[in-house]
This record gives structure tokens, C-alpha cells and sequence, in this order.
């Protein structure tokens, strides 16, 4: 009975939240726009990268109407053919797709798997060097193969692995652990880990910079306190080095499956050859290969967003399994 004659306490508590919920959206209005007026020179200076990035990263999304047509260059976009997913259709009938797929994904997990796991490990040894000036040296040197295109790198590696004066067929023959050179770049088997090899001494150093960074910014408090109580270096390394570098391992991670099918084809392209073709072969050279240089601009296409949309799912998937278990997340 109370409730149903007296009704005046209850709306009075409603309108309270609701006039609060309305001044605190004002406040954050105001407190946002006045944020934005102090720092307008730096809003002013990102505006050239928003615009960079649209031009280059979503205006370009419009060709991707070029998957659900029978595309030809010389037409206009009201008179090419709309023939829905047959495109999508052909790539998942291909068995070349799966074979392509395969070498893809291989290559990723060996890149995942080594290229992951040893600048942090490279970043770790480095931070525990005490001469600084030699951790400067090798730090240099360690980080120069990034700037080092892959033609050249290229080059290096074939020439390193040839029958034919290749140092490291000296060295084993030298060694008496092999009787006649080996013709690595000729086995298709060994293609993935010669890819992996490559681009781990190239970029190594370069992707130690980050975690380094995230040392350096560890609390020296901490080592010193391990230190009072006897903690040795391992210890130290593994009770407070890693765990403060937790969160960036785990960011770089989550983008790092992200790009788990989009590998680029510089490397396998460069260190591929016809000998190696099944091996070699990934899904942005198969894109280039079958689709644009054949003039099938609509089935380069389709696998440009296949290779997309798995992308963002990869992405998101990890992304929400980091969150459960490590609270860790990018997004």
C-alpha cells in the first residue's frame, strides 16, 4: 500500500540519477573539449598521419568490390559483372590454396616460435651485460641486418649455401661431417627453416629494441632488494625481469598471431625458386602469381580478404583468450 500511494520517494531517486548522469556527461564534454584546446598543436600534428591512414588503409577497402565481380579494367564500375562468392568458391576448390595454406602457416609458426621467443631471450642476456660500452657494440651490430634489404640479404644466404664456394658446405666438408656438398637451396624441406634462419638474424636485433625499452623501465628497487636477500641472476631474470616485461610480450603476441597468415612473400620470393615451388610458394605470392599477373584481378582479390578476415579473427580470438587468462589485452 505504501508504495502504490506514496510513489513520490522512488522518483525523486530517479530524477536525482538521471540530472547526476547528465552533469557528468556534461563535465566530461567540457573537461574533453578543454583537453583538446591545450593540446590542439599535438591533435594538429597527428592529423597528417589520420589522413596518411585513410588514404592508404581505407579507401583502398573499395576495391575489394572487385572480389564479388567479374572484373575487367576497361569497364566502368556500373558496367562490371556481379557474380556473388564464385571467386571465393574457385579459391576454396583450388587444391593449390590448401598447398599454399600449408607452407603459410608452417612459416608463421617457425616465425612465431623462434622469432618470438629469441629477442627475448637476446634482450634479456643483453641486459645483464655489465660493460656498457660492449653492450653498445653488440646491441649496434645486432639491430644493423633490419636495414638491410632482402635482396641483399638474399643474395648472402644463397651464397653462404651454395655448392659452390659456400662457407657453410666448407665448413662441414672441412669438419669431414659430410662427404660432397649439400644443395640446400634445391630441397624443398628445408626451405621453411632456411626462410626462418634468414629472417631471424636480420631482424632479431631490431625486435630486442622494444623489450629492452620495457626493461629499462623496471623498478631497480627490486633488483636490489632480490639482491639483499641472495636472489641470484637467474632468479632475478625470472621473478622480476619477465614479469615486468609481461604485459609487453603479451601485446606483442596477440599482434604478432594477427599477422599469422600475412607474411608478405619478399623472403619466399627472393629465396625461392622453381625447385621449391611447393614449398616456397605463400599466400600473397599465390595472390600475386594467380590472380594479377594471370589478369584475375577479382581472384587476387578474394584472397586478399580471405587472407584479411582471418587476420582480424586470429586478432580478435587471441586477443579475448589473453584477456581471460593474463588480464592482458590490446584492445
Amino acid at each position: 500500500m505504501d508504495t502504490l500511494t506514496n510513489p513520490a520517494p522512488h522518483n525523486k531517486r530517479a530524477s536525482r540519477n538521471t540530472s547526476k548522469n547528465k552533469k557528468g556527461e556534461k563535465r566530461y564534454k567540457v573537461s574533453f573539449w578543454k583537453t583538446a584546446v591545450k593540446q590542439k598543436y599535438l591533435y594538429l600534428m597527428s592529423v597528417p598521419f589520420v589522413i596518411w591512414v585513410f588514404v592508404f588503409s581505407y579507401f583502398p577497402l573499395w576495391g575489394w568490390t572487385m572480389a564479388f565481380q567479374d572484373y575487367k579494367p576497361a569497364r566502368s564500375f556500373s558496367e562490371q559483372k556481379w557474380v556473388g562468392f564464385k571467386h571465393f568458391m574457385e579459391l576454396f576448390q583450388d587444391e593449390r590454396f590448401y598447398l599454399v595454406l600449408r607452407n603459410t602457416l608452417a612459416m608463421s609458426g617457425l616465425g612465431i616460435i623462434f622469432g618470438f621467443a629469441v629477442p627475448i631471450l637476446f634482450a634479456v642476456l643483453l641486459n645483464e651485460l655489465k660493460g656498457m660500452m660492449f653492450k653498445r657494440f653488440v646491441q649496434t651490430v645486432s639491430y644493423l641486418p633490419h636495414f638491410v634489404s632482402w635482396v641483399v640479404v638474399a643474395g648472402i644466404v644463397t651464397k653462404m649455401l651454395s655448392i659452390d664456394g659456400g662457407i657453410v658446405n666448407d665448413v662441414l666438408m672441412g669438419l669431414h661431417l659430410i662427404d660432397e656438398p649439400i644443395q640446400f637451396m634445391a630441397k624443398g624441406s628445408w626451405f621453411w627453416y632456411i626462410v626462418t634462419a634468414s629472417d631471424l638474424w636480420k631482424e632479431t636485433g631490431w625486435n630486442t629494441i622494444i623489450y629492452l625499452a620495457a626493461i629499462t623501465g623496471i623498478d631497480q628497487e627490486q633488483y636490489e632488494a632480490a639482491r639483499v636477500d641472495g636472489a641470484s641472476r637467474i632468479r632475478q631474470i625470472w621473478h622480476i625481469t619477465l614479469p615486468g616485461i609481461r604485459s609487453t610480450i603479451a601485446v606483442l603476441f596477440i599482434m604478432s598471431i594477427g599477422h599469422l597468415i600475412s607474411i608478405g612473400f619478399e623472403k619466399q620470393f627472393l629465396l625461392g625458386n622453381s625447385l621449391v615451388t611447393d614449398y616456397s610458394e605463400v599466400l600473397d605470392l599465390y595472390a600475386l602469381n594467380y590472380g594479377l599477373n594471370m589478369g584475375r584481378f577479382s581472384y587476387g582479390t578474394a584472397i586478399g580478404i580471405f587472407n584479411s578476415v582471418v587476420s582480424i579473427i586470429l586478432l580478435f580470438t587471441a586477443n579475448g583468450l589473453f584477456k581471460k587468462f593474463t588480464k592482458e589485452s590490446i584492445m
